[in-house]
């Protein structure tokens, strides 16, 4: 994800772009700076980890969970769907972190070639330590919760080193949104839903009000990256982010959370593939972000047809 030599300095001989953008960059690093002093938050200290959990209250709202309106769910006892949704919401959390650790290890290549005095760079560390907090507090969540964790599939795994080896700089910002947008979304829909655990809402409300100053800083850089990267890399960034796009859709729920509620996993597969409710509940998810790539020139071609095909662009 380093950025290519020159890029800093007047990529393409256009030095009175360049220093615009680094003026533009450092300005923005200083509003998340100020924002970040004031809005930050502790998980260990701010929340109630010692209160029990609620009997009868949802872990997410009804409407998100991945059987929601589907037969299987109409045939399901309202404690089952309840208790797939706490299992849900440990798979979400599970995904949470590993989308965090692979985007600090793309932030600190990101800044290695930076200027270490800069706002930007003091900004994207200040980043780091809100996911290793975040990091803590899903980990903490899932231990509380008394789920089992809900890893990515091993392939998948695998095909995240890949990325945190070869990306650029554009398909980095890009896979970076595509894990924290979608998830914003529907954490925006659980914090002030008072049919959830209270203890979720207060995880999602810190990661909601700390993740806006991550997707601003990831959406303003990736702006600057796609005005002045070269054409091979603006051309890798759609093709990358589509095959993202494509994982993400099939990691977003561990299909084990199926069988640790008694359900057949196949079938409850299947049925989720086939639920409208939920294509739209994943095009609502994402269309913030996809029409923003659509306008910065991210959306086309083949990598438009994968985000297609992964259900998240209509």
């Amino acid at each position: 994800m380093t950025t290519a030599p020159g890029r800093d300095s007047g990529h393409r001989s256009r030095p009175h772009d360049a220093l615009g953008l680094l003026k533009d960059r450092e300005r923005v690093a200083e509003r998340l700076l100020e924002s970040s002093a004031k809005h930050s938050f502790d998980p260990d200290t701010e929340l109630d980890w010692d209160a029990p959990l609620e009997p009868g209250l949802w872990f997410c709202p009804p409407e998100l969970v991945s059987l929601y309106d589907t037969p299987l769910w109409r045939r399901m006892s309202h404690e089952q769907r309840v208790d797939l949704s706490r299992h849900e919401i440990a798979s979400l959390a599970s995904l949470g972190i590993w989308f965090e650790i692979i985007l600090m290890q793309l932030l600190v290549r990101h800044i290695y070639d930076k200027p270490v005095t800069s706002a930007h760079v003091s900004y994207a560390l200040t980043e780091i330590a809100d996911e290793c907090r975040h990091s803590k507090m899903f980990a903490r969540l899932i231990r509380t919760l008394g789920t089992p964790t809900y890893p990515v599939s091993r392939r998948h795994h695998n095909l995240a080193r890949i990325l945190k080896t070869v990306s650029t700089t554009p398909g980095s910002f890009t896979c970076t949104l595509l894990g924290e947008e979608i998830l914003d979304h529907m954490q925006r829909l659980t914090f002030p839903d008072e049919r959830v655990q209270p203890l979720v809402r207060g995880v999602t409300r810190i990661h909601v009000v700390e993740e806006a100053r991550h997707v601003r800083y990831a959406r303003e850089e990736l702006r600057r990256q796609m005005v002045d990267c070269p054409r091979w890399e603006a051309r890798l960034t759609r093709l990358s982010a589509g095959e993202a796009a494509r994982v993400f859709s099939i990691a977003f729920v561990n299909p084990r959370v199926y069988a640790a509620v008694g359900l057949d996993p196949r079938e409850a597969v299947a049925q989720v593939r086939a639920s409208a409710h939920r294509r739209e509940v994943m095009q609502s998810g994402a269309r913030r972000l996809t029409d923003f790539l659509d306008e910065i020139g991210v959306l086309r071609g083949v990598g438009r047809r994968l985000w297609r095909s992964a259900g998240l662009l209509a």
